[in-house]
């Protein structure tokens, strides 16, 4: 059991050393984080389904691990991601060792550094919450820092949300809508935040100078490592990632409404206002965001102390993130899998609002 702990504590470690050697011994190892990151985890997932959480009593070097893994793995992609883009625009390798080592490497970072930096960003530490703001501002999706703490959380399973994919709508358009909305959304409450501190929109501690900067200083060190070609490879990386976090979104939050109470207010985010993936290595893998239920309804818990809450009535995906993720670009077979589930949910909604509020404000157990 413990070693079983263990291994789930360093799932997203182990694809590090493959990628940092892939361009030196060649895409082999590039096709063992990919072969890792997809059907390895696949057929993990479908073994061990949604069996059990990690630990809840986690030893000391448990929760050692627990705590190092989002800051190395941060510091990490800050390393491989220069590493990344020179091996792959005028690395020495076939060009089929670069397409391999491209898809690895973009895995790597849409997978678990997007979800890495999601949970840095939510600690209340200067480090770890810098390191995610820079993990995201390398992707070029820098603004999603503001738009995820202010707007999504606030706003989550509203109209009012970019980031909440509506019933019906296809994942293409909301790839647009999403990151057009966000980036202004999350402009709006910095400029609201500055103004109740007494500060204008263009004064220096609004958070989009730092993106908006630093999105313009990675482009230009990608241009200076690795050419032209360096930063049309850089885009591709970013691209990707973008992709797949905005692909998670949709999927987490595909369909479901927060219902408006008698005093005209939305009722709180619970854990009945997002979709859960409890599949036990793909959470290893991205930290347990798929265990999404759980952390909109306590945003501010570590990313081991979060459960699946299935038990609890938390809505549940069909098969794991990745494979919904997948599902969601065929928006054909997409609406024909989740709208049923769409509708059962609003039935039992609409049939039992008392269900919807139990654990609203609750600690986890």
């Amino acid at each position: 059991m413990v070693f079983a702990n263990l291994f789930f504590r360093m799932a997203a470690l182990l694809p590090l050393p493959f990628l940092a050697l892939s361009p030196f011994l060649g895409g082999s190892w590039a096709f063992v984080t990919l072969f890792y990151l997809t059907i390895f985890a696949f057929l993990a997932d479908e073994s061990l389904m949604a069996s059990t959480d990690v630990n809840r009593h986690p030893g000391r070097v448990e929760s050692l691990l627990a705590d190092s893994v989002p800051v190395i793995l941060g510091f990490a992609h800050l390393a491989l991601l220069p590493i990344a883009i020179l091996t792959v625009s005028h690395g020495a390798l076939g060009t089929g060792e670069k397409v391999m080592i491209f898809l690895a490497f973009g895995l790597f970072f849409g997978t678990i550094s997007t979800a890495n930096a999601h949970e840095l960003i939510h600690r209340p530490d200067t480090i770890r919450h810098t390191l995610g703001k820079w993990i995201f501002t390398s992707l070029l999706f820098g603004h999603h820092t503001s738009a995820h703490l202010i707007v999504h959380h606030r706003h989550a399973a509203t109209p009012n949300d970019p980031n909440s994919a509506r019933l019906n709508e296809g994942v293409y358009r909301f790839f647009f809508r999403a990151w057009r909305g966000s980036f202004r959304a999350g402009l709006d409450g910095e400029i609201a935040r500055l103004s109740y501190a007494g500060r204008g929109a263009s004064h220096f501690a609004n958070p989009y100078f730092f993106y908006c900067t630093g999105a313009l200083v990675f482009l230009a060190l990608s241009v200076a490592l690795a050419g032209w070609f360096g930063l049309i490879i850089y885009v591709g990386f970013a691209g990707l990632a973008q992709t797949q976090l905005l692909l998670s979104d949709y999927v987490q939050h595909y369909g479901l409404e927060r219902r408006i109470l008698p005093s005209g207010k939305y009722e709180p985010v619970s854990i009945y206002h997002s979709w859960n993936a409890p599949h036990v290595f793909s959470s290893a893998l991205m930290l347990n965001a798929p265990k999404h239920s759980d952390h909109h309804a306590h945003p501010t818990i570590r990313y081991s102390d979060l459960r699946s809450r299935a038990s609890e009535g938390a809505p549940v995906l069909p098969y794991s993130l990745p494979v919904m993720s997948c599902l969601a670009l065929s928006p054909k077979i997409w609406k024909r899998v989740m709208n049923p589930k769409v509708a059962d949910w609003v039935r039992m909604r609409d049939q039992d609002f008392a269900l919807f509020r139990p654990t609203i404000g609750k600690n986890p157990v």
